[in-house]
Formats: C-alpha cells, structure tokens, sequence
C-alpha cells in the first residue's frame, strides 16, 4: 500500500481504529475522518487527521476537497462509519428513528460517494469498500430500520460498482456480524465474546480488497459473521 492514498471514514471508531491502523502498517497515506478525530489519535506521520460531517452534502465535498487539496488524489476509500438502532417492531417505529438510520447508514454513503467518485475516475485504479452488516442480508426482529438502512446502502455500493468499471474503480461491500468492539461489549455484557467478529480480521480483509491482489473483486457482498 506504499505510496496510496487512503480515506478511512469512522476513523477513530471501534472498527476505524483497526482498519486505520492496519492500512498506515501496510505503508499506506491515511486521512481519518469522524466528527471528533484528532491528529494525537494515531502515532504515524503517514496519518493525517480531517475532522468532518459526511451526513450532508457539503460536508462531504468539504472533506473531499480538502484531501484532494493536500494529496493531489485519493485512492481508496474505506467506509466504516454508521449507526444502530433496534428494540421496536416496525409498527412500532417512529419517524425520526426510521430517519436516522437512513441518514446514517445510506444517505452519508451517498453524499460521500458523490464526492469521492469524480476525484477517484482520475485515478484509473480507485477502490471503495464499505461496511454494511449482517442485517442487510438477514434481517431480524426489532431491528427493521437499521437493516433496510443497510440493505439499501449494499444496493448502493453494487451499483456504484457498475457504473465506474470504465474507469477501473472497484467498490465491494463487507457484511460482518456482531463486532468484538468495546461499544458492543458494554451493550451486551452476557453475549459470548468468542463468537463475534474480530476487527483485526476485517480491517486485513479491506486492506487486501485495496491491494493488487483484491482488484478482481468488484460488485462483491462478503459475509464475515464470526463462529456462528
């Protein structure tokens, strides 16, 4: 990944974290970007802190100029950021919450995609990947939605997939089960541990769809859901 440029949005989060980290050990240029990320958050003069709100327009093409401003391109873009909620049946869910989940998990994908795409086409080699869940393709009780969010987000990033193989853009989408994050320990305190994902072995795997070896990967929905 030497000499790439590459945005990580949710940065300093409980995936962020990882995915950041593995992609400056690989040798690579990393912009983090959240609500509250800070430049003390990584110790690498290869990572850049860009604090920003993706969840509009403005604020996406705000980012986006900025990195393209201070790096001249951006090649890989890692989408990790998003939203949860759950605990009512859809007849039971309100307006603002539907909402939320949208502009969280689809809307901020689009804005963001908008932006990255026209900066990526002059690449020639731009690779998106994107984190959804297992909700998009299994969909439970309670949770409606945050997995219509997802589900909509996964149909998204497929189509951005077609639309830009012309200019050799891949993007690819990963759907992973309960992360083995610290939010997610305090949440479900009596879940057993051993059986969620481990972010380390998600962030490798968007390090690899980055890489030379994952070009061929284009359009792809990948299951990582743990010892199920």
């Amino acid at each position: 990944m030497k000499g790439k440029v590459v945005l990580v949005t949710g940065a300093n989060g409980g995936l962020g974290t990882y995915v950041t980290q593995t992609f400056l050990d690989a040798g690579a240029t990393v912009i983090g970007t959240s609500r509250r990320i800070q430049q003390s958050d990584f110790d690498s003069p290869n990572f850049t802190a860009l604090p920003a709100e993706i969840s509009t327009h403005e604020g996406a093409k705000v980012l986006l100029d900025q990195v393209v401003a201070r790096f001249s391109r951006l090649d890989v873009l890692a989408h990790t950021v998003g939203g949860f909620a759950g605990g009512q049946s859809v007849a039971d869910t309100d307006d603002a919450t539907f909402q939320r989940m949208f502009d969280l998990n689809l809307n901020a994908t689009f804005h963001l995609l908008r932006a990255v795409l026209p900066a990526m086409r002059k690449t020639g080699n731009g690779r998106i990947i994107a984190i959804g869940s297992r909700a998009a393709a299994e969909p439970g009780a309670s949770v409606g939605a945050y997995s219509a969010s997802k589900a909509a987000m996964v149909s998204l990033i497929r189509t951005v997939a077609l639309e830009n193989t012309d200019a050799g853009i891949t993007s690819n989408v990963i759907l992973p089960g309960t992360m083995h994050t610290p939010a997610n320990r305090k949440a479900m305190p009596d879940a057993d541990f051993s059986k969620w994902v481990q972010p380390t072995s998600v962030a490798s795997l968007i390090v690899w769809l980055a890489g030379d070896a994952g070009k061929a990967m284009n359009g792809a929905v990948i299951p990582v859901y743990g010892d199920v």
